[in-house]
């Protein structure tokens, strides 16, 4: 039985006494390419676990077998401890695994509102449900804290980079999701609109998410996660507690593999 999606309500309690999302020796490859070879990590509720690697690592493939888009070769998805077949961004959807991509996907000609909405649009006697979308909207940018929006009617081509973040992230999370993958959020940010995006990040991990970012900036990355997983030429290196890493181990992780610090 499917749970009822509401739009701006709380997000469902995080699994209790195992990770929200486990991979098991997930390969794939496309043609000779060998882009993921038995990949195993986890991503608890209730924390940030940042993605790392240099170019061609890997990370793009990962988030896209975890948000439906490509299909594993070989090994196990599991969600909530039971295995799961992700065949397309719908089925990921459908668990509570949202994601955010680098270029947002949000459309400048519709409004906030619109946007969050997008083919998800509320109906009521034929006719959109403006009312109803708007008040999710609100709730939910309110329940965020996301308050630099003049108004959740206010077009997405006026939005500065950050705000534009913002309403990407609100969107991901309208629809009760228990999973946020983040693509490079602070990319091409200014110094304010970062600490607004990575503040809004840290929030979500408190409020009970599972969120995970993928970021080439290490002070955004040493900043908000809790956890740290290495990709280094499609083999996950490492996954340790931000707390026992620091910048010269990730950087060394990344490039060799191995740290002697």
């Amino acid at each position: 039985m499917t749970t009822a999606v509401v739009p701006g309500a709380a997000p469902p309690a995080p699994t209790v006494g195992g990770p929200l999302l486990e991979l098991q020796g997930v390969q794939k490859h496309f043609g000779a390419v060998q882009a993921l070879t038995d990949v195993s990590f986890t991503v608890p509720a209730g924390q940030v676990t940042a993605l790392v690697g240099d170019n061609g690592a890997g990370k793009s493939v990962l988030i896209k077998c975890i948000s439906g888009i490509h299909s594993p070769d070989g090994g196990q998805i599991l969600w909530e401890g039971q295995p799961v077949q992700l065949k397309s961004p719908r089925d990921a959807a459908a668990l509570g695994i949202e994601t955010v991509h680098q270029d947002l996907a949000l459309c400048d000609n519709l409004d906030i509102v619109q946007n969050m909405f997008l083919g998800r649009e509320k109906v009521r006697n034929g006719a959109l449900a403006e009312e109803d979308m708007e008040k999710a909207a609100g709730a939910t940018l309110s329940s965020l804290a996301v308050t630099t929006v003049r108004s959740i009617r206010q077009p997405v081509a006026s939005l500065s980079g950050g705000q534009r973040q913002s309403v990407a992230i609100a969107k991901a999370v309208l629809w009760n999701s228990k999973l946020v993958i983040m693509d490079e959020p602070t990319a091409a940010l200014g110094v304010a609109q970062t600490a607004m995006v990575l503040g809004l990040v840290r929030r979500l991990a408190d409020r009970g998410l599972a969120v995970m970012i993928v970021s080439h900036n290490m002070n955004d990355v040493f900043e908000v996660a809790d956890r740290i997983a290495v990709l280094r030429l499609g083999r996950m290196v490492a996954v340790k507690p931000a707390a026992e890493l620091d910048r010269q181990i990730v950087v060394d992780l990344m490039t060799s593999g191995v740290s002697t610090r």
